[in-house]
């Protein structure tokens, strides 16, 4: 296990779905550009949909397109699959390891705490590149959402989180962010966990994040950063479940591609240069 003063060496890249497969391809290009010496492996992990065949099948022209030609599929359907050796090998060869969308549970229930999910670990910590979209991204989290109707959050309870896999463990990650109007279940969540950070990642946009702090945007359209340190007041913990949640001082940014924020000071960065 790394200890709690060293920094992962490589990349986490998560996705807010729906990311560009057939035009300009600019999330799956940036993902692709990342490893130090190129991309020659990319290691496609389905597990979390209901139709893991379909849904790889889509990443691999997706891949060979931006000129990847070694692109293999990992299929883990049962926990006996997440203890596999031929599996820990492949993700140590492997450049990109990526995770599709679908429902962010299968990834912690079949993964959690495996021989396959500590070779990620290791590989992410080591200079490789972890990426995910949507469920895929969600799991990354060190407390992750499954489950949560917008039209009944900022209301106690109403939002269910469960642990991720702990890749991002100071950020939760919401996804298809905009799109979908997730920003009142961000809110909730943030208001119950003031210590971490919210992520909404709108679709075909992502966020590359180095040495476990420093985000910066790609893709398409906005990344809503929900920041609640600075709260004053909260009424979260004296409500009853179902009650409706009351907050000072919450602090929100949108970012766009190429701005940045840094998760382990609380500031948001001008883009780069």
């Amino acid at each position: 296990m790394p200890d709690s003063q060293s920094r992962p060496t490589g990349y986490l890249v998560a996705i807010g779905g729906n990311e560009d497969k057939e035009k300009d391809l600019k999330v799956l290009r940036h993902i692709a550009g990342l490893p130090e010496g190129g991309t020659r492996i990319v290691e496609v992990i389905p597990l979390a949909s209901q139709i893991p065949h379909e849904v790889a099948g889509d990443y691999i022209p997706a891949f060979r397109k931006i000129g990847i030609d070694e692109v293999r599929i990992m299929h883990i359907e049962t926990r006996q699959d997440s203890q596999r050796q031929d599996y820990v090998e492949r993700i140590l060869a492997a450049d990109v390891v990526f995770f599709t969308g679908g429902d962010q549970l299968r990834i912690t229930s079949l993964l959690g705490g495996s021989p396959v999910m500590d070779a990620i670990t290791g590989h992410y910590w080591r200079g490789g590149v972890v990426a995910g979209t949507s469920a895929g991204a969600a799991a990354m989290s060190g407390t992750m959402i499954f489950e949560g109707e917008v039209a009944k959050s900022v209301r106690k309870g109403n939002v269910q989180m469960v642990p991720g896999v702990g890749l991002l463990p100071n950020a939760i990650i919401d996804t298809h962010f905009i799109q979908r109007g997730r920003i009142t279940r961000l809110l909730e969540v943030i208001a119950s966990n003031p210590g971490s950070i919210g992520v909404g990642l709108g679709e075909d946009t992502g966020v590359v994040i180095r040495e476990g702090e420093i985000v910066e945007v790609i893709g398409s359209g906005v990344v809503v950063i929900v920041d609640g340190h600075q709260v004053r007041y909260s009424n979260v913990w004296q409500i009853r479940l179902g009650e409706p949640i009351a907050l000072e001082n919450m602090v929100l940014h949108t970012l766009v591609a190429g701005h940045r924020y840094d998760l382990r000071n609380k500031k948001y960065l001008p883009p780069a240069s």
